[in-house]
């Protein structure tokens, strides 16, 4: 297990954006042939606006990447974080930090970007999109980005945890942003079954239905029980599904310098929050 951890630790950068690139490249590819709907659009041009997005992302992470080396090297130092406090198999305590990042960097920050209303502006971004498909994973406001990478920072901090987990969590994570954003069909009994402790391509759909109360179901990225234990959990008949967000429905949803400017913009008006 530390072997397997280690390799973790010590990937080299062009090897963490060869991932990126070969899971999106592969999902790209099968939705291609398995398709949940039929989306009626020119799917490179609007990959381009969420590769662009992605372009900022990498960024980013290269920025955090500088604070998080040093966040580890002072939990190092200090021993501070639950992990320090009691002893268990090293599969427990990765177990246990990946539920804590789960729940902190994904779940909870998600609920926030929905219920705080400056963050939903961020957050429209990624609702905007009419055509969801695998490109949509990427698809976030920098700032949006920042805070999701600011609480992942935080539940490192609680835990205590070394930084082959957190990088274990951030290869997990990529691989689970694009299966559940993909335009897959799964079968019905295959997709619902997972949905039980996973987060599934068809569960997280529904998120991206336009109107409440679906928009705000389904906040997890990785595990399904946060959904479950606390009452955000849908699961229906995905031909009902809409993609979009009503009160962005009028803005373009492929121009790169307009979905930059949502957060921004007085004319897209939330609607939809204000009436529930």
């Amino acid at each position: 297990m530390q072997d397997f951890l280690t390799f973790f630790e010590t990937m080299p950068i062009w090897m963490k954006a060869a991932w990126v690139f070969f899971v999106l490249a592969l999902f790209w590819v099968l939705e291609g042939y398995y398709s949940l709907i039929n989306l009626k659009y020119k799917k490179w041009k609007h990959a381009k606006t969420n590769l662009i997005l992605l372009a900022f992302v990498m960024v980013i992470n290269a920025v955090f990447g500088i604070a998080t080396a040093a966040i580890f090297i002072w939990l190092n130092d200090s021993q501070f974080g639950l992990l320090h406090l009691f002893e268990a198999p090293i599969f427990v305590e990765l177990l246990l930090s990946l539920l804590v990042l789960d729940f902190i960097a994904q779940y909870g920050v998600h609920y926030l970007l929905h219920k705080v209303p400056a963050m939903w502006r961020l957050h429209i971004v990624h609702h905007s999109d009419k055509h969801v498909d695998a490109t949509t994973g990427t698809r976030h406001h920098p700032f949006d980005f920042i805070i999701r990478e600011t609480f992942a920072l935080i539940a490192v901090v609680i835990m205590g945890m070394p930084i082959a987990f957190y990088l274990f969590y951030r290869i997990l994570s990529v691989l689970f942003t694009y299966w559940t954003h993909a335009n897959i069909s799964l079968p019905a009994w295959l997709d619902k079954g997972i949905s039980y402790v996973f987060v599934t391509p068809n569960m997280h759909k529904f998120h991206h239905h336009y109107q409440l109360p679906w928009t705000d179901s389904n906040f997890g990225n990785m595990f399904s029980i946060w959904d479950r234990l606390f009452g955000t959990f849908v699961y229906d008949d995905t031909k009902k599904i809409k993609y979009g967000v009503d009160l962005a429905d009028h803005i373009d949803d492929e121009n790169i310098f307009t979905q930059l400017g949502i957060p921004f913009n007085k004319t897209v008006v939330s609607k939809g929050k204000e009436s529930h």
